[in-house]
This record gives structure tokens, C-alpha cells and sequence, in this order.
């Protein structure tokens, strides 16, 4: 079997700014073999600049507006660690995160912009930045949510350049489509709108006239309230919202650096590499050309990366490298609230609804790029094959999680010749797991569990793989004690072996503490892809929770969403959206230790994993005798898992799941849809399921009661 190259380098882009996009576009299509690249980013999505104000007009909707990186890391085969940085430890070649360990690095980039969060009085409590994009975008859109309900619409904007006038316009047309008459302020503290010339300036002006924006110079800031934003010698403006758009900031965190800086930006050379120091570059609004000083602005960060990306591969191959030359002149296009748009380059300036259309097909144009990215394909066919090959190969690539177990029916006669339980053990398979019997009283149960990679990240991996694994713990009321972990890791240099079972065993060992567990040991090996698995055990005095149990008239709770394995598949297939990605695997993170002790009495309980709901709720009732009723409408869904369905997309293992389990009623596929990390499934009394559901919501838990057991003889049914 042909292996992949073998990693020996790790590069790391500091976040998601428009030159890492673009570098993640042409990595995807060209990558550096022996190269594993990361990208940190706080979110899933980083908007685009040159949208953002058509976003706040109401012409773009939220989705139009951001770059999708959890796509664009899997296009290149990059892991996307959600966290924000907080240093770099550059004798070490470590990035420190604010949520997590840190992440080494051979070479690394920085391109993570600027923000507008200002150094006065009252801004952080009573003020946003107009970036980053995103938190100001949010606070937007929650604006206008109040701004429908009646409440006061006099919104300030601190900063009279191009970025404030622009945003000053796109707010005073969005409050007017919805009726407000809106009372827009811009505070200069200069004499004029500042950052274009003469004739576009006197356009601005009579733009934002026409739409009633105030534009008040000279007038310095001293300090910020809840109701209006304070001058120096002036009335006070008055303000529901107060915007800073007063130039660029650097990021606090890079000022406490060892970084070459010049006014808090990073100091870079011609070729976009940190003077001083061969194992950095930094590109965007964050750097500063000390050779070619150049204003903040999006066109230099997109002219930059196709020379970043071949400087980072020089870097990390040892070759040469090339001089990134930024034009002196560039165009400015700059909107005017409505469509209308205003372009201006040496001194000229143009407006009218066809500066719109213009700068609209080259958003969009840029957008596309990012966008429109190859999707992943089954391998090709043999000409000549055994019997059989053809249609494997002919169905969807492999998922990862539980979309790559076996078949139930498969495992189920496989089992079959296996010894009943004797001596110690009171249950052997067909359960979640052995029950042995401790000397000194009390039950032991012991599972294993392994899980095939989804995502790029070792460490996210690795907690999810621990909360897999403890689901068969958890499900039998016990408490979890001990595990063991089994790790595949790709071929790779010793270096990065080392870099990568320090991130697994920290993440898993974390994820067990926090369950009230220990990890012990393990064993480790190399192989063709990233496998991690658990052998867990836990404790109980009781008897623990079976599958058999569950009594007429019980009451069914799940304690979380399905439709992880079609998220999943999604993912792989290129049509998940990110932000559906990242809630998926920020609740598989999650333990469910305080959902299981809740559920402590539960009559009967499972936890919802490879087989599916309806798999695993076939077990309960064919152990107990019963027969389930599930309500459609209360089974909760992951964000984004009806949507994929309903195109089509489905994990390789929801077929066999399919033949394994039959629902009557309704047709749904996601009952069959394997879940990772799953939620748990429990059997409760029904004059308790109530209470028991209202403490777990209290926990955090997104529970829901789904259905109801009747006598029967296991069958299952969908209302």
C-alpha cells in the first residue's frame, strides 16, 4: 500500500486573514510534502473587509460575508485549531493559545489584522470596535433585532476616515429600510474626513448628507457612556451604539511579544519575513514594511500572499526567496449606503449605481475563490478488479468516527461464538460493556473504544476519542476510573511524534481528570493515518444500568442532538458549512459525567453511538421486551444535519445501520445515522422524566424527551 509522504515540518498560520486564505486555497492544490500546516483562528469563519460594509447595509446576507475556513483547512489538509493566540515563544517556536497548550511551530506566519477596541474611558463597557469584523458584525445584527422592538436608534461613530464614513452610511441605510429615521454621527478629531482627496471627499459629504449623517470635526473624545459619547468642549453626542473606527490598532498580545515592532506592528523585510528571525513571516494589517510603509488596507494582504506562500515553502525546503514589491497607487472603492459605490485612484473619483455592480463582481470574484474548491472524489475504478472492488469503490470515501465501524449485523454474528459470561464476569458482549464483579463488592465495567480521524487536530481528537469511550461507562452509571490509550500515529519525525503525543496525552488526560478519571498508559505505533483509542473502566456499587430494565409507560430522554455522522460526511464531501462543523465538535468535547449522574436511576440506558438512534433504542427494547413510539418533531438535530440529509448526504455507514434497525412509520435517515460521542439514551419513569429533564437542562445539556415505551416485543415506531 503507497503511504503518504512522511511529516517532518510543521508550518503554522496565525489566523485567518485574507493572505492565509488565499495560501490555504493554493496549499490545497499544491501542497509541500513532509509539510503538516495549521491554522489558529478563533472562529470557524473570518469575514471578508471588503463586504462588511455591504453586510451592515442589509445587500449581503451573514453567509456572503464570511470566509469559510473549516472548508478551506480541509481543501488543504490543514488542521484548524479554534483558540485565540496570546503570545508566541519564539526561543521554544511555540504559539501560546489562550485556551489550550501550545502549538509548536518550524515556521510560522502571522496575519491576524488589527482591531479598533480603544483606550477610553467607558469604550470596552459601552462601545464596540469596528473590527475585529466579526464581533462588530454580531453586535450589528443584535442592534437592529432592538432597533425592530422600538428602542432608540442614535448610533456615533468614532472616527472619521474611510472606514468610519463608509460604516456611518451602510448604518443610516439599513435603520432606514426599516422605517427609522435614523441619527447617525461621525466624530472626527481632525478638521475633515481624512484618508481620500479633495473631490471625494466633497462626494462623501454630500452622500452622507442625503442620508442624514452628521459629520462633527475637531471634536475629541475624552470619554463613553451608556447613552451618549462625550467631547471635549461640546455637547455630548448621543448614542444607543458607539462604533470606533479611528484608525488601525495593533493586538495587545503582539505588544507583549519579543517582536520587532514599530508602533506595535510587526517589522517585516521584503520578503515578508520578522526581522531578525528566519522562522517567521507576518503579512496584513498586524505587519509593518519598514522598506515599503504602506496604509492598512485589504488590497496589499491579497497582492501578498502568492509571494507568502512561496516564501513559506522556501522556508520550510530550504530554498530562495522572493521580494513582495506593493503597488504605490491602488484603487479605492468605497460604498455609499445604498447601492451606490464611489471609486477614486490619482485624484479621480467616479460614483453611481455602476461603481456598485463594479465593486460587487469583484467581491463576489474574490469570494468565489474561496468558495469554489474541488470537492473530495472516490478513487478511480481498476480496469481490472476482483469481484466486489467496483462497488466499494463506487460508494462514498470512508468516513471517520463511528461512519467507519462495522456493520451491526456483521458484529453481531461474529459475537456469537463467544463464551457466556462465568466466574467474575457478570455480562459479556452485547451490552456497553463488561460487568465484572469487584472481590470487595461493588461492580467493575470495562469497554474499549477506537475512533478513526475526522478532523486534522490530534488534541480535539483525542478528548472527543476519551468521551466516546467513557459513553459506555457513563451509560451503566458508573463512574469512570481509569483508561488506557491506543494511538496510531502517521509516519513522521521523531520531533513531531513527540510534539503530537504530547498535545493527545494532555487533551486526553485533561478530558479524563475532568470525568474524575485517570489516564495510566498505553501504547503507541505508527500506521497510515491518526487512530485513538480507550480502554476505560469504572466502578459501582449498584447493580449497573443494562439495556434490559425498561418498563411500559417509560418515558424516553436523549441528552443530545443527532446527526453528527452526516455533519461529518458533509465535511468530507465539502458541503458542511464551518459554523455547523465547530458546533458539532465543540459538544463532542463536551463530557457528559453531570448527564449521567442525573440519569443515575434510569430504568434502562444506552449510549446513542455507531448504530444510531434507532440501533441502539432496538437494543433497549429487544433486551426489555417493549416496544418505543419516537415523536419526529422532539428528536433534537445538530445544526446543519437536516439540511445535508435532505441533499443526499449520508455517512457509508447509515445503510447497514438501516438494515440493522427497522422504524415503522415515517421514513427518517438520521435515525439511522451513527453518532460520535453520541448522547445518552435513557429509559425513565414517567412521572420523573420531567424533573429529570429540568435538571438537565440546568446542566447545559440540549435534552429532550423523544418518546414513550409500550408492552410489545421490541419494535420500534415514528410518529
Amino acid at each position: 500500500m503507497q503511504m503518504p509522504h512522511p511529516l517532518t515540518r510543521d508550518l503554522v498560520l496565525i489566523g485567518g486573514g485574507h493572505a492565509h486564505a488565499l495560501v490555504l486555497r493554493a496549499w490545497g492544490m499544491d501542497p509541500l510534502p513532509g509539510a503538516r500546516l495549521t491554522v489558529i483562528n478563533p472562529g470557524p469563519t473570518a469575514p471578508y473587509t471588503g463586504m462588511l460594509p455591504g453586510h451592515v447595509a442589509g445587500h449581503y446576507g451573514r453567509d456572503e460575508l464570511e470566509i469559510d475556513l473549516v472548508r478551506l483547512c480541509r481543501h488543504a489538509g490543514a488542521r484548524l485549531i479554534l483558540d485565540r493566540a496570546i503570545g508566541i515563544d519564539r526561543a521554544r517556536r511555540e504559539v501560546l493559545l489562550e485556551g489550550r497548550g501550545p502549538v509548536a511551530y518550524d515556521v510560522a506566519s502571522i496575519d491576524v489584522g488589527i482591531t479598533a477596541e480603544m483606550d477610553l474611558p467607558g469604550f470596552a463597557k459601552h462601545a464596540i470596535g469596528a473590527k475585529p469584523l466579526d464581533r462588530f458584525a454580531a453586535r450589528w445584527r443584535d442592534f437592529l433585532e432592538r432597533v425592530e422592538t422600538g428602542q432608540t436608534v442614535e448610533v456615533a461613530v468614532i472616527g472619521g476616515g474611510v472606514a468610519g464614513v463608509e460604516l456611518s452610511m451602510a448604518m443610516a441605510h439599513a435603520l432606514r429600510a426599516l422605517g427609522a429615521e435614523p441619527e447617525v454621527t461621525v466624530i472626527e478629531a481632525g478638521p475633515d474626513i481624512s484618508g481620500v482627496g479633495p473631490g471625494a471627499r466633497k462626494k462623501l459629504k454630500k452622500a452622507m448628507a442625503d442620508l442624514g449623517v452628521s459629520l462633527r470635526t475637531d471634536a475629541k473624545v475624552t470619554h463613553i457612556t451608556a447613552e451618549a459619547v462625550h467631547v471635549e468642549a461640546g455637547k455630548p453626542v448621543p448614542a444607543a451604539l458607539c462604533v470606533g473606527a479611528a484608525g488601525a490598532i495593533p493586538h495587545d498580545w503582539i505588544d507583549r511579544t519579543d517582536l520587532p515592532l514599530h508602533e506595535g506592528f510587526i517589522e517585516v523585510g521584503p520578503d515578508l519575513g520578522v526581522v531578525g528571525d528566519t522562522h517567521l513571516f507576518a503579512v496584513g494589517d498586524c505587519a509593518y514594511m519598514a522598506a515599503d510603509p504602506r496604509p492598512k488596507a485589504g488590497v496589499f494582504a491579497v497582492r501578498a500572499a502568492p509571494v507568502l506562500r512561496d516564501n513559506l515553502r522556501a522556508a520550510l525546503s530550504g530554498g530562495r526567496r522572493r521580494r513582495f514589491k506593493p503597488q504605490r497607487n491602488y484603487l479605492k472603492l468605497i460604498s455609499l449606503g445604498a447601492r451606490q459605490a464611489m471609486a477614486e485612484k490619482f485624484g479621480l473619483t467616479f460614483s453611481g449605481a455602476y461603481m456598485w455592480r463594479w465593486k460587487d463582481r469583484i467581491d463576489r470574484a474574490f469570494m468565489d475563490r474561496l468558495s469554489d474548491l474541488p470537492v473530495m472524489e472516490a478513487p478511480a475504478v481498476p480496469r481490472e478488479a476482483a469481484l466486489g472492488l467496483p462497488e466499494l469503490l463506487r460508494g462514498a470515501p470512508l468516513c471517520g468516527g463511528c461512519g467507519a465501524k462495522v456493520g451491526g449485523g456483521v458484529l453481531q454474528n461474529a459475537l456469537m461464538g463467544i463464551d457466556a459470561a462465568q466466574g467474575d464476569v457478570i455480562t459479556g458482549a452485547g451490552d456497553d460493556a463488561a460487568v465484572l464483579r469487584q472481590p470487595g463488592g461493588g461492580y467493575q465495567v470495562i469497554s474499549t473504544d477506537h475512533l478513526r480521524a475526522f478532523v486534522e487536530d490530534p488534541a480535539v481528537m483525542a478528548r472527543i476519542s476519551v468521551n466516546h469511550a467513557l459513553g459506555d461507562v457513563w451509560s451503566m452509571g458508573a463512574h469512570p476510573q481509569v483508561g488506557l490509550a491506543s494511538i496510531i500515529l502517521p509516519r513522521m519525525s521523531p520531533a513531531l511524534q513527540a510534539r503530537t503525543l504530547a498535545e493527545i496525552t494532555q487533551e486526553a488526560g485533561a478530558a479524563l481528570a475532568d470525568a474524575g478519571a485517570q489516564l495510566v498508559g498505553g501504547h503507541t505505533t505508527m500506521g497510515a493515518e491518526l487512530t485513538i483509542g480507550l480502554a476505560v473502566t469504572g466502578a459501582r456499587d449498584d447493580p449497573p444500568i443494562t439495556h434490559a430494565g425498561a418498563r411500559p409507560g417509560d418515558r424516553l430522554i436523549l441528552t443530545r442532538p443527532i446527526g453528527s455522522g452526516v455533519i461529518l460526511a458533509g465535511d468530507m464531501q465539502g458541503k458542511a458549512k464551518g459554523r455547523e462543523v465547530a458546533g458539532l465538535l465543540h459538544m463532542m468535547a463536551q463530557g457528559q459525567g453531570e448527564a449521567a449522574r442525573i440519569l443515575n436511576r434510569a430504568h434502562a440506558m444506552t449510549d446513542v453511538t455507531g448504530f444510531g438512534l434507532a440501533g441502539h433504542l432496538s437494543a433497549i427494547c429487544k433486551a426489555s421486551c417493549v416496544d418505543a413510539t419516537l415523536w419526529h418533531e422532539a428528536i433534537p438535530l445538530y445544526d446543519g444535519a437536516r439540511r445535508l440529509s435532505q441533499a443526499g448526504v449520508a455517512s457509508t455507514l447509515m445503510p447497514a445501520n438501516r438494515g440493522d434497525a427497522t422504524v415503522e412509520g415515517a421514513d427518517d435517515p438520521l435515525l439511522y445515522d451513527p453518532q460520535t460521542a453520541g448522547g445518552l439514551l435513557a429509559a425513565v419513569p414517567d412521572e420523573e422524566a420531567e424533573r429529570l429533564l429540568a435538571a438537565l437542562k440546568e446542566a447545559g445539556c440540549e435534552a429532550a424527551i423523544i418518546g414513550q415505551l409500550a408492552e410489545g416485543t421490541g419494535r420500534l415506531f415514528l410518529k
